[in-house]
Order: structure tokens, then sequence, then C-alpha cells
């Protein structure tokens, strides 16, 4: 379980950071705004966690072809662990070194999107404060490693129990005669 656990992971979690660095350029571009960049980004999580399915199927394979929903499941949720390491480390990354104004470039284009959409002076104004407050939050690395974990981690934990429900095989049971034979 263990190497299966840990190839699995590494696959999973170089999945994730190669695509967030990719998407990198297109944020500081513009290319990329912030509803965009939320489809962009679960889809690509959807796709780095597509191999908690398959480590669970190669654990199973090299398990004589039988696992239980238990066994499943603790094999994908490790698998979601490493990923989410993986993915929390990128975004620090980015986020200290390449975007330590993303914050601010966040906050500028809500508030754009606000007053594009005619809100009052007193929708913007709390908006701005929401936004002092997100800053901060984001400006402390472990706050920031905690929320940013929450966003892969259920993602990771449905696609486990989906897989460990689909790929859950019993071993079968002995025949009559068999049984007889013992």
């Amino acid at each position: 379980m263990k190497k299966v656990v840990i190839v699995f992971g590494l696959i999973s979690g170089v999945i994730s950071s190669a695509l967030m660095f990719l998407t990198l350029p297109f944020l500081e571009t513009g290319a990329v705004n912030n509803h965009n960049g939320e489809i962009i980004g679960y889809t690509a999580i959807f796709l780095s966690f597509l191999l908690v399915f398959f480590g669970i199927r190669a654990h199973r394979e090299n398990s004589g072809g039988t696992i239980s929903f238990g066994r499943a499941f603790s094999v994908g949720i490790l698998i979601t662990l490493i990923s989410c390491v993986f993915y929390v480390a990128s975004w620090e990354i980015i986020y200290f070194k390449f975007m330590p104004d993303f914050a601010e470039k966040y906050s500028a284009r809500e508030i754009a999107g606000l007053r594009a959409k005619g809100a009052s002076p007193a929708a913007i104004e709390a908006k701005k404060q929401e936004m002092v407050k997100l800053k901060a939050l984001l400006d402390n690395p472990l706050l920031n490693a905690a929320m940013t974990f929450i966003e892969p981690f259920p993602v990771g934990l449905l696609m486990t129990l989906l897989s460990a429900a689909i790929l859950r095989r019993r071993a079968p049971a002995m025949s009559a005669t068999v049984a007889q034979a013992i």
C-alpha cells in the first residue's frame, strides 16, 4: 500500500502543482479572471485527483484483485493528502514569491465588478473592508495554507469516496464443494 500511495500521491501532486504554475502567466496578463480562474482551477484539481481512482485500482490489483471499502478509502485519502500538500506548497510559493500583490489585484477586480453592477457606495465600502480582512488572512502563511488546503480537499474526499465505492471487491465466496472438502 505504501508504494502505491507514495507513487500516485506524488504524481497527483506534481500534476496539481504543474497546472497551477502553468496558469500563473494567464492570471498575470488578465486572460483569466476570477470566475474563469475558479473553473480552470477546479478542473485542474479534478484532473489531478483522477490519480486517486487509479491508485486505488492499482492497490486492488496488487492485492490479489480484492479490496474492502475501508482499505480503498485509506489508500485514496492518503493519495489525496499528499496531493493537497503539493497544492498548498505551490500556492504558498506563488503567493509569497511570484504574486505578492495578488490580494490587491483580486480586491480591485472584485470592487470593479461591484461598481460595474451599480452597487451602492455602502456595499462597495463593505467589500473593501472584507478585502482588507482577506489580505490580512492571506499574508499569514499558516492561515493561507489552511485556506488553500480547503480548496482541493473536498474534491479529493469526494473522489476517494466514489472510487472506494466503485472499486471495492470482496474475495469470491467458496463454493459448496470446496467448503465441504475443508
